[in-house]
């Protein structure tokens, strides 16, 4: 029983934390080592011990996806850099005009995520553009967040295809590829894009019926002028980056994620060098951020390992995998949870995979359906308050609370992935 409780009590304390602000680096160990000690795991002396355990985990993660995080970071940051993310962004909202605010912030994003740039990196370079257009709209800014979120880590995030590292890391406990369960992955994309913007524009329509508008701010952004890269220039970096991921992945495997984003590095570098800005300043962002975000999500994992050792956590998986009836609707359920309790996707699959993917493989389940609905169910749960992606976007790049802006991100990040999980399930075992 004790063992529950310090489970319990750790991902309360740690969730209640992050939502405060505070540092996972810190926060991650300490909630950890609560975790530890109402589990008998001693400290420091042991076969297995607090400080064994949690590094062994840290620097696994680091390990394992160092190189994948710094080139998605310094891509995303050169695209910036040389405009080429405006670039294409802007070409989206030209073709649509601005009376399709909300649509050409989602498909911005949408684009740019399912070419290989980070989702915080994206989320940075389209906020501008979507303060611009949500005020020309006169349209509720509180909404920002959830448009930004959802054209990011929903339907192109975890679908078949995408060089995002949630669709990736499954391939290396699966001995699948990144085009696991395509056809059932591009009916559920289409699903969760055309539910989603529908149930979130009608949010927004609700809002405007009862009265709210745009309220600009003192220190909102504007839109530098400067001279852009042609939008072609923006799209073949991202079509380079999904074009070497599909001819390596069998071979490579998850490896060829580094040779995507390599080549997506070189194209942008030769095609757009006369539009670097500040090119020194984009590299050193680059590498920061990388060492931030792997660093963030390695101290999550890092905080999993204790907890997996747990006998709590043994009962709970034991229990999730031994759900009666279909053996993807555990598996959904197991990943989802550990995903939704860490706050990462990434750091769910690290955790979860190497426990439930050898159970369902051993069981007989088809490697390709379970690596779909592992990428998929990873992206369900994640996004709850916590989430170091919703706590970014929401605080730190559109200036909002949780309060005001969480629960139109929520709808759309939280329950129409959920949707699609169901239907992915359903479709797989229609089908076969």
């Amino acid at each position: 029983m004790s063992s529950f409780i310090g489970l319990g009590l750790g991902l309360l304390l740690l969730i209640v934390l992050t939502m405060r602000g505070m540092n996972l680096f810190i926060t991650a160990p300490v909630c950890a080592l609560i975790v530890a000690l109402f589990s008998g795991i001693p400290v420091f002396n042991g076969d297995f011990t607090f400080v064994s355990g949690y590094m062994q985990g840290f620097a696994g993660f680091l390990q394992a996806w160092f190189l994948m995080f710094l080139l998605g970071s310094l891509f995303g940051k050169l695209m910036e850099d040389t405009g080429a993310a405006e670039s294409v962004a802007r070409w989206i909202i030209t073709k649509l005009g601005k009376r399709q605010a909300l649509l050409a912030v989602v498909l911005a994003c949408a684009i740019l995520t399912y070419g290989g740039v980070s989702v915080f990196i994206v989320a940075f370079s389209v906020y501008p553009m979507a303060l611009s257009l949500f005020k020309d709209a006169n349209l509720p800014r509180r909404f920002i967040p959830a448009a930004l979120a959802f054209g990011s880590i929903t339907f192109t995030m975890t679908s078949a295809g995408s060089p995002e590292i949630q669709n990736w890391i499954p391939v290396k406990y699966l001995g699948t590829s990144p085009y696991a369960g395509w056809e059932v992955s591009i009916v559920v994309a289409v699903i969760m894009a055309s539910l989603g913007y529908w149930w979130l524009k009608r949010m927004i329509a609700n809002a405007v019926a009862n009265g709210e508008q745009f309220i600009a701010r003192a220190d909102d952004p504007d839109l530098p002028e400067r001279e852009l890269p042609s939008p072609v220039s923006g799209f073949i970096p991202l079509v380079v980056i999904l074009a070497l991921s599909f001819m390596f992945s069998g071979e490579l495997h998850q490896n060829a994620l580094i040779v995507a984003l390599l080549g997506g590095v070189i194209t942008i570098s030769l095609i757009n060098f006369r539009h670097f800005h500040t090119p020194q300043k984009a590299i050193g962002e680059a590498t920061t951020g990388a060492l931030i975000a792997i660093g963030n999500t390695s101290a999550v994992v890092g905080f999993g390992s204790i907890a997996k050792a747990t006998p709590a956590f043994h009962e709970a998986v034991q229990a999730m995998t031994h759900i009666p009836g279909n053996e993807l609707v555990g598996a959904a359920i197991a990943v989802s949870v550990i995903a939704g309790l860490t706050g990462s996707a990434s750091g769910g699959q690290a955790i979860a995979l190497p426990e439930v993917g050898p159970h369902y493989i051993n069981a007989g389940v088809n490697p390709e359906q379970l690596h779909r609905i592992v990428a998929i169910s990873s992206g369900a749960l994640d996004s709850l308050p916590h989430n170091g992606y919703v706590v970014t976007t929401i605080r730190a790049i559109c200036g909002e609370t949780h309060q005001a802006a969480y629960w139109p991100l929520a709808a759309v990040t939280l329950v129409v992935p959920t949707i699609g999980l169901s239907i992915a399930i359903a479709l797989f075992n229609w089908f076969g």
